[in-house]
């Protein structure tokens, strides 16, 4: 395949990648969305094997299948509940993949650069090796806390600020040191000495970052890996990893962005950590005594409940999740529905432990996207309705963050779920949430508590309206 067939492939596949960015902002054009990715992807990873660059196909093509074969296994045997620790793990792998190719690319002896030319080169390959370090380290620490392997409460090293800084101005000296010497034992010395760095504040950052925060750590660390997909093309000089690199760095910068507005927090807070404890106790009042006291309510106290309703929202979270309970959920959707009744879902941008994962999850089900509504085009209806039926959520429907100008989530916009005729919160116990912060809403007096695992109760609730 010659240079310039390639590069109308490497377009097309361009065009393809946009077009899928664009399918997936919608729940209902997310499918098409894949497949666009998919046959973009397919484009141009045979115009590269094909081009002119690539002088032996047989290595390229076993790696393949090794890869793929490994990718398929992953596809088949991930729950969707694992979904957030395999998205973490794809991270860290292209961070991993653009520090080996730094090495590398400085390596290579047949690369042959001089003067401007060299110094660019040099910049590519210390900020490829950099950005990826940083992504492959803070993705496996992410890793280790949504997969519950790393206690997800933050690690606030006494200095921590200090710490990040001078690792920043020493990553700067090693740069100008590195970019003044030859090419040899000394060049490699300062990148090995800077990986290690990156490394450390990759652990450092998202070790500092509380169990709340996960979300957005999820999607910041999308946005590294492509900084450093981006940063490889440019080692590599392949246009279409630049611009493929450019597009998902940026996207997940955005994705960022909202969901920090989301929890009315700045992307720095963030980074600088601390919100969240990853614990969880009983919710209590400032003096060590109970906010008050719940009511408890029995699956067969939900079902009628459910009946006599004429307006149903339900906001899922990660206890959902973990329940596996999105089925048994949309079966009873349908049966309310048959009923007359008017249910809708309401997700809040945070919900679960990645962007989207409530809404995978009841796509999986199969629950109508148009029944589910974000956070501000719903927030409005609880006041109408009858009832609200929480299904392993907490910080997300924490009226604390309206009440409490105390509280670590104050000010963080949550789901007003208290403001419905009747609130129903299940949950396996009293523990707080992945945040570690009470939830005064428990002890409201319209909130009803369905103790359990969140599968089992749902589906006597599902047997107690079937019978009604």
């Amino acid at each position: 395949m010659n240079e310039g067939l390639v590069t109308v492939s490497y377009i097309a596949a361009t065009i393809l990648f946009i077009l899928s960015l664009g399918g997936l902002s919608n729940p209902e054009t997310s499918r098409r969305g894949n497949y666009y990715g998919m046959v973009g992807m397919a484009i141009a990873v045979i115009a590269t094997v094909l081009g002119p660059k690539v002088t032996s196909v047989v290595p390229i093509v076993i790696a393949m299948l090794i890869g793929g074969s490994i990718g398929l296994t992953a596809a088949k045997r991930v729950q969707m509940t694992q979904m957030p620790e395999l998205v973490a793990a794809m991270h860290s792998l292209v961070g991993l993949a653009a520090v080996l190719i730094g090495f590398a690319s400085y390596l290579d002896p047949s690369a042959h650069f001089t003067g401007v030319e060299k110094t660019i080169h040099e910049v590519e390959i210390y900020i490829g090796i950099l950005i990826g370090a940083v992504t492959f380290s803070g993705s496996v620490i992410a890793f280790g806390k949504l997969a519950g392997k790393i206690d997800g409460k933050p690690l606030l090293l006494p200095g921590r600020h200090v710490l990040n800084l001078l690792g920043l101005l020493t990553v700067i000296w090693f740069c100008n040191l590195f970019l003044n010497v030859e090419s040899g034992g000394a060049g490699i010395l300062f990148l090995v000495v800077m990986t290690v760095i990156a490394l450390a504040f990759g652990v450092h950052m998202v070790m500092a970052i509380g169990g709340a925060d996960m979300p957005v750590v999820v999607s910041m660390l999308n946005s590294y890996s492509g900084w450093a997909a981006a940063a490889t093309g440019f080692m590599l000089s392949n246009d279409l990893l630049i611009v493929t690199g450019a597009l998902v760095g940026s996207s997940g910068a955005i994705l960022s962005f909202i969901m920090c507005r989301a929890m009315n927090r700045n992307f720095v807070s963030v980074i600088a950590g601390g919100f969240g404890t990853g614990g969880g106790s009983s919710a209590a009042a400032l003096d060590g005594q109970p906010q008050g006291e719940v009511q408890p309510i029995s699956a067969e106290d939900t079902a009628e409940l459910m009946r006599n309703a004429s307006k149903i929202i339900f906001v899922p979270g990660y206890g959902m999740a973990v329940a596996q309970a999105q089925h048994t959920v949309f079966e009873i959707t349908k049966a309310l529905r048959e009923r007359g009744i008017d249910v809708h879902f309401a997700i809040h941008p945070v919900a679960g432990r990645m962007p989207g994962h409530m809404n995978v999850l009841l796509a999986e089900a199969k629950v109508p996207y148009d029944i589910v509504a974000e956070m501000d085009e719903i927030n409005d209806e609880f006041a109408a309705t009858d009832l609200a039926m929480v299904i392993g959520a907490n910080d997300i429907v924490n009226p604390a963050a309206q009440d409490d100008p105390n509280s670590p989530i104050a000010g963080m916009p949550v789901l007003e779920v208290w403001k419905a005729k009747t609130s129903i919160v299940m949950k396996r116990s009293m523990a707080s949430g992945y945040a570690g912060v009470d939830n005064p809403l428990f002890y409201k007096e319209n909130n009803r508590m369905l103790f359990g695992d969140a599968k089992k109760m749902l589906d006597e609730v599902l047997t107690a309206l079937r019978a009604g």
